[in-house]
């Protein structure tokens, strides 16, 4: 089973530069997790996924906000038991998480919250992780996980291209690094992590001073899986020279 997830960073504005129908139908992947499509109810409503992504049916989460967060789901199988946001009872109103039954385990689509600016929203995103680290640890008393999306933490210090000049900004406070290991002891494993130890890896790259030509980026872009499915990890790597967002995918397959 092979799965990608990417930040497209609005699912539109990809659409227009063109390309992403074609990664999609030349990649083959069992499902794709999209975060940041950027979409409104309405426009959710009018996209023709079938045409864009034959073969796959969609499962959408966009929030109320319009142009704003979002999720898309890509999967072949259709009619599956989806869960929107961490519960049955949230509503999710950022659309940041999905959950798709997909029988021997569930697969998470999430695209977790930036800390922001001066650390304006450092509390709503330790308040998500606290969250999500409850529903997960809920799901896997059932069946194993696998979640994939843009968590908007780099991990450890290999995972940045300057740690130093970053201490202590959104995406590297000690608090959400902290989060990341304590949430990751409880029965999870970075998959990347299985087969690539050294630095310079990264998912994505600011959008100035040539950042990206220049890979000085961040990892913050994650496939995690139970420790269970540990053992059926066959590849995960990062696909760096795929470009039309300032993430690129990632990629995991399993036995």
């Amino acid at each position: 089973m092979k799965f990608i997830s990417w930040n497209i960073n609005g699912l539109r504005g990809m659409m227009k530069k063109g390309g992403l129908s074609e990664f999609v139908a030349r990649e083959k992947a069992d499902a794709y997790m999209f975060q940041e499509v950027k979409m409104s109810e309405v426009a959710m409503g009018t996209f023709d996924h079938l045409a864009a992504f034959p073969g796959y049916h969609a499962y959408w989460n966009v929030g109320v906000r319009p142009g704003y967060s979002g999720l898309l789901t890509l999967i072949k199988e259709s009619s599956l038991p989806v869960t929107k946001g961490m519960s049955e009872e949230d509503d999710d109103q950022e659309g940041r998480v999905t959950t798709l039954d997909l029988g021997p385990y569930y697969l998470i689509n999430a695209y977790f919250p930036n800390a922001s600016v001066g650390l304006r929203r450092l509390p709503f995103k330790l308040a998500f992780n606290k969250q999500f680290e409850k529903y997960c640890n809920q799901l896997i008393k059932t069946k194993p996980v696998i979640l994939g999306g843009d968590l908007n933490v780099a991990h450890t210090e290999i995972d940045i291209a300057r740690p130093k000049d970053n201490e202590g900004n959104s995406g590297f406070t000690p608090q959400e690094r902290a989060w990341m290991t304590k949430f990751l002891e409880q029965g999870y494993v970075d998959t990347f992590r299985l087969f690539t130890k050294d630095g310079g890896h990264y998912t994505w790259w600011a959008q100035w001073a040539n950042s990206r030509a220049r890979n000085i980026g961040w990892r913050i872009d994650y496939f995690v899986v139970s420790e269970k499915l540990k053992k059926k990890v066959k590849k995960a790597r990062i696909l760096p020279d795929v470009m039309g967002s300032d993430h690129c995918p990632i990629e995991v397959i399993l036995l």
